[in-house]
Parts: C-alpha cells; sequence; structure tokens
C-alpha cells in the first residue's frame, strides 16, 4: 500500500531531528536544460498510434513542454496516460473529454494546479501528480468517486486538502515531502487505509485519527510531533496497525513505554500474521 518508508518493526529507530523542507534533498533537476517544444514530434506520433490499439499511452520524458494536442483524438476510450518527466505547467480543460480514463501520471511536471474539469474524470482509479508545485485541489476533486489512489507528494501543500474526504472509494493518500502543519480535526471523515505524510512539518495530530473507520497504516516519520500527540486513544481505539513515527520529537526508545502501546503492537503482530 503505497510507499513504504523507514521500519516496519512497529518500535522506531533513532533519529535526528526533522528535516526542514529546506533542507531536504530536492528531485535532481530537469529544468535547465532547452528542449524542442513538443520533443520529438514523431515519438509522440508513434506512441498515440500505438495507443489507439492498446488504450494505454506513454509519453513520459519527452521533454513535452505543453499537454499533448495529439493524444485528445483518443480521449473516448483511452484507459491511461503517462505524461510523467515532462516540463507541462498546465492540463487543459478538455481533459474532460478522457471519459474511459483509469490511470493519469502527470508527475514530475511544472504543475501549480488542477483543472476544476478533472472532476468529470468518473472511471479515475489512480492519481499521481506528485513532484509538481500543487499547494491545493479544486472543489470537483470531490467527484471522483472511483479514485482509490491519490499521489501528492513533493508539492507545496501547507494545509491538510480536506476535500479528499469525501472520495469514498480511496485507499491510499501519498502527502509525503509537504509543509502541512497539522493533521486536523474531522479526518475520521477519510476513508483511506493508508495516510502517508512523511517529511512534512506536522505538529498537531488531531485525536480524530483514532475515528478513521478504515485507517490501517499511518506514516508520520521525520515530522515535528511531541510525545503527547500520541494519545492514548489514537493507540487502544484506533484501528492503526502501523504507525510509523521515527524522526520526531521524542525519543525512539519513548514510544513502547507510551500508554497504548501494547493494543497497538497486538494489532501490529495480528496484521503481520496475516501478512504472512
Amino acid at each position: 500500500m503505497g510507499n513504504k518508508q523507514g521500519t516496519e518493526s512497529g518500535r522506531p529507530t533513532p533519529q535526528s531531528h526533522p528535516r526542514s523542507q529546506s533542507s531536504r534533498p530536492q528531485p535532481t533537476s530537469r529544468n535547465n536544460f532547452s528542449f524542442p517544444k513538443m520533443g520529438n514530434a514523431n515519438t509522440v506520433k508513434k506512441h498515440v498510434e500505438m495507443a489507439s490499439k492498446t488504450g494505454t499511452c506513454q509519453l513520459a520524458k519527452l521533454n513535452l513542454n505543453e499537454f499533448p494536442a495529439e493524444v485528445e483524438g483518443l480521449a473516448g476510450s483511452l484507459r491511461m496516460l503517462d505524461i510523467s518527466e515532462n516540463r507541462i505547467p498546465t492540463i487543459p480543460p478538455s481533459i474532460s473529454q478522457f471519459t474511459m480514463i483509469k490511470s493519469l501520471q502527470i508527475s514530475s511536471n511544472r504543475l501549480s494546479g488542477l483543472p476544476s474539469e478533472i472532476g468529470v474524470l468518473k472511471k479515475l482509479e489512480t492519481l499521481n501528480v506528485s513532484d509538481n508545485q500543487l499547494s491545493s485541489l479544486p472543489s470537483t476533486i470531490t467527484n471522483l468517486k472511483s479514485l482509490k489512489t491519490l499521489v501528492l507528494s513533493q508539492n507545496q501543500f501547507s494545509i491538510f486538502p480536506t476535500a479528499v474526504y469525501a472520495l469514498r472509494a480511496l485507499d491510499s493518500i501519498d502527502l509525503s515531502c509537504n509543509r502541512i502543519t497539522a493533521v486536523p480535526d474531522g479526518i475520521s471523515e477519510i476513508q483511506a487505509i493508508e495516510i502517508n505524510l512523511n517529511q512534512n512539518q506536522i505538529s498537531v495530530l488531531s485525536e480524530d485519527v483514532a475515528d478513521c473507520p478504515r485507517l490501517k497504516v499511518l506514516r508520520l516519520e521525520e515530522n515535528c510531533l511531541e510525545k503527547a500527540m500520541i494519545t492514548p486513544k489514537i493507540l487502544k481505539q484506533s484501528n492503526i496497525a502501523l504507525l510509523a513515527i521515527d524522526g520526531n520529537l521524542f525519543p525512539a526508545k519513548d514510544f513502547p513505554h507510551f500508554d497504548g502501546y501494547e493494543e497497538y503492537q497486538e494489532r501490529y503482530t495480528a496484521t503481520k500474521k496475516k501478512m504472512g
């Protein structure tokens, strides 16, 4: 379920204090070169022709600096579109025409936002917008009733995007490597099985997280949490079977002594046994 970072032991290991956002290693720049406007046009044409037969269009790493208009002819039949690792600054409103699409991979581009028209994609199950410049989501994201996996890591979110609470099919959300400072009250509405919030700036963890109906994995490594934030309610009354909290503002050796740790460890062990 999503990216698995850090220990799976249930007991965090000692680490240094959380890294600040500014000190984190940045992805290797792909913006220091000057490429043709649409990269290799013949390559794009070849991939689009193939996609007309397969329903899958791979246009990653082609130096594109705009959304490839050629794929719009496939809008009614395309099931997967991968335009990751390009230099695309915007997704056009015409994305609404891709009514059959189930997987949209647009990571590692130059996006500062998503169009409201993305909410039309009723069959979309996977949306990967990692490594862009997003700080918010359009309100229409709530219409993505089939969305199971949402990847928003390495963006510029400072506030947890509560619009995702409405995504009733959501299994996994990755918000790692952002600037989020709090897990807010009301988080109990989220349907996710796994939430990844590693490498943010979180100092507040609402006890409402204990009431998330399906939450099994909560990743909070390398944040700014004091041990008081890991309350007995979270450890005793939640369904969380893996709580990853290495690299926060308390010694790792203290975790097994927290009130509720035994109950948490029972869930962790039972889950490990089920996984074989």
